[in-house]
């Protein structure tokens, strides 16, 4: 006899409806020609990129309820790393190969995360914000001061692409370098999250003295997580001065940490669902508004003003109507396998 366990309702299928709206309307404005399609490819690279930031900060906050402002610091070291080893105008010359940057800025970001998390983690929530914050801030000071060594406001150009000669366009390639890697952490992360590990963390978030008492050493889950969600944002960056070919100091502004944890909180804090659409959202809101001004009664409107007032528009919204945010974890914390059980073996 088949006993099936009651599940948890939920309203996946409304907000299933609605983003398979967006998607159709997306291909209608491809089909007329509202949209070119080498854009559209560009903007599905670019989610990409902001999915694997937020899938990072989802381990630490979302598993463990560790505040980290700090994302755009560890996302900016891989860029850095990249630029600075890669890049024909560094000033220090290196030459490397891609892949070798990129397991020089995987090291970095662990050792990095490492100094960071050893006296920040035992903070009180509202210092260990202020103390993740003030790395960061340290960080792109440093990157736009010292000019001797990561050229300053100049920025890096000329920074390689890679498997450039796989498809017609870059983009495309761009494209599928940046699904793969997020398909791999995606499933990565679902897998850890679902095993004993992931378990302790969600207890450790809601109740560190219960896990305490139970012989688990919070501070060191609390410290795995912390390097787990450092790596995969610092490969984000490793893959946006790929993309971009182009950093400086101005893309490592307080305000890129921001978007990222407003991509987390709609898509649902603990989800690994909802940190990919939360991503693909973020983009289409911050990219969908730079047409505010082609419109001719909003011609003078600044676009900046407008991105942070849609943003906020929806976060008020989705803590009214969906405070869970739009994938709640609940149903990613079981495995399938486990909805039905039969009894004598059958």
């Amino acid at each position: 006899m088949n006993v099936t366990l009651p599940r948890t309702e939920t309203s996946i299928g409304t907000t299933s409806l609605v983003l398979l709206a967006l998607t159709a309307l997306t291909v209608i404005a491809v089909a007329v020609g509202a949209l070119s399609f080498s854009y559209l490819l560009y903007l599905l690279a670019l989610s990409g990129m902001y999915v694997m930031l937020a899938l990072g900060l989802n381990v630490q906050w979302g598993y463990g309820g560790i505040i980290n402002f700090a994302v755009v610091a560890f996302w900016g070291l891989g860029m850095y790393v990249t630029a600075l080893s890669t890049a024909r105008t560094s000033p220090l010359g290196l030459d490397w190969h891609p892949l070798v940057a990129l397991v020089v800025a995987i090291v970095l970001s662990v050792v990095a995360a490492i100094i960071v998390g050893l006296p920040a983690i035992r903070l009180r929530a509202d210092y260990l914000a202020i103390a993740t914050l003030g790395f960061s801030e340290i960080f792109r000071l440093i990157m736009a001061n010292e000019s001797d060594f990561t050229a300053g406001m100049a920025g890096l150009a000329g920074i390689p692409r890679i498997l450039e000669e796989l498809f017609l366009t870059t983009t495309a390639t761009n494209l599928m370098i940046i699904t793969i890697l997020s398909v791999v952490v995606y499933l990565l992360l679902r897998r850890i999250h679902r095993s004993p590990w992931g378990r302790v963390m969600r207890t450790i978030k809601a109740d560190e003295e219960l896990a305490e008492s139970l012989g688990k050493d919070s501070f060191s889950f609390k410290m795995q997580a912390f390097v787990i969600g450092c790596v995969i944002m610092t490969i984000a960056g490793v893959y946006y001065a790929h993309f971009i070919n182009y950093v400086d100091p101005t893309d490592l502004q307080p305000l890129q940490t921001f978007y990222i944890w407003v991509a987390v909180i709609l898509g649902g804090s603990g989800s690994n669902r909802g940190a990919v659409v939360g991503g693909i959202v973020l983009v289409a809101v911050l990219e969908g508004t730079r047409f505010v001004t082609s419109i001719g009664a909003l011609a003078a409107i600044s676009t900046g003003p407008v991105r942070v007032l849609t943003i906020g528009l929806l976060i008020i919204l989705i803590m009214r109507f969906k405070p869970e945010g739009i994938y709640p974890p609940r149903d990613e914390l079981i495995w399938p396998k486990s909805m039905t059980s039969t009894e004598d073996g059958k």
